[in-house]
């Protein structure tokens, strides 16, 4: 069986590439990452070199028309700014609503388009890695159980029973992923989480702060932090 993986070059989808790759080995894995207008290209090199590293294909979609007219903060050209805030600070603000980095039912399009990229290239699975920190308060609903057992009926019926949805950590915290990663040796200190698209994390956005918060959680300091230090 062969697996699709949606990577967007980050903590949650490159454990989920380890999984994919330790499970079904990399010639049977594809990475498939999705250019939606975001303001920066840095997880999307951060892609390119995960997947060099396991030698798995690297697909890439842009699909950035879709989200036009969003004022998205994530998006280019937008005139909302990039919380400096905790996810928990910014749903005190919100009244039940996603936060404003939440891109309009991103997971749902993206998962979409990746299942007709998917049984295209013959794989029974999609991996990505929603997790239960980021579907908290309704921040990212479509990080949520819910969804995911929703859209996984969706794509498992409308494509004629041969393919399913595997979310591996969506009841996970992002420091219990770090945990399954660091088992894999996984390449974090390839990855980029970052909101901003500087020289190194910007360290104060709602995803550097959790990302941080979850490898201090494992007894270690964040390799993308260490590793920017490094080139200083």
């Amino acid at each position: 069986m062969k697996a699709l993986v949606l990577f967007s070059g980050g903590v949650d989808s490159t454990t989920c590439l380890a999984l994919a790759v330790t499970k079904y080995g990399a010639a049977e894995v594809l990475a498939l990452s999705v250019s939606y207008g975001q303001k920066h290209t840095k997880e999307l090199e951060a892609a390119k070199a995960v997947a060099a590293y396991y030698g798995v294909k690297l697909q890439t979609l842009d699909l950035a028309a879709i989200f036009a007219d969003s004022n998205c903060s994530l998006l280019k050209g937008r005139e909302a700014e990039i919380p400096k805030e905790t996810y928990a600070e910014q749903l005190r603000k919100t009244d039940g609503k996603p936060v404003s980095t939440y891109v309009p039912f991103r997971n749902g399009l993206f998962l979409a388009s990746a299942a007709s990229i998917a049984l295209s290239h013959g794989c029974g699975v999609i991996y990505y890695g929603a997790h239960a920190d980021d579907a908290a308060g309704n921040a990212y609903p479509d990080c949520s159980v819910d969804f995911n057992d929703a859209i996984n009926d969706a794509i498992f019926y409308g494509s004629g029973k041969q393919l399913h949805v595997e979310a591996p950590f969506v009841e996970s915290s992002k420091a219990e992923i770090v945990a399954v990663g660091l088992r894999l040796q996984a390449p974090y200190h390839l990855t980029w989480s970052c909101y901003e698209g500087g020289e190194k994390p910007c360290g104060v956005c709602g995803t550097c702060r959790d990302r941080a918060a979850a490898f201090a959680e494992n007894g270690i300091a964040d390799p993308a932090l260490t590793q920017s230090s490094r080139k200083e």
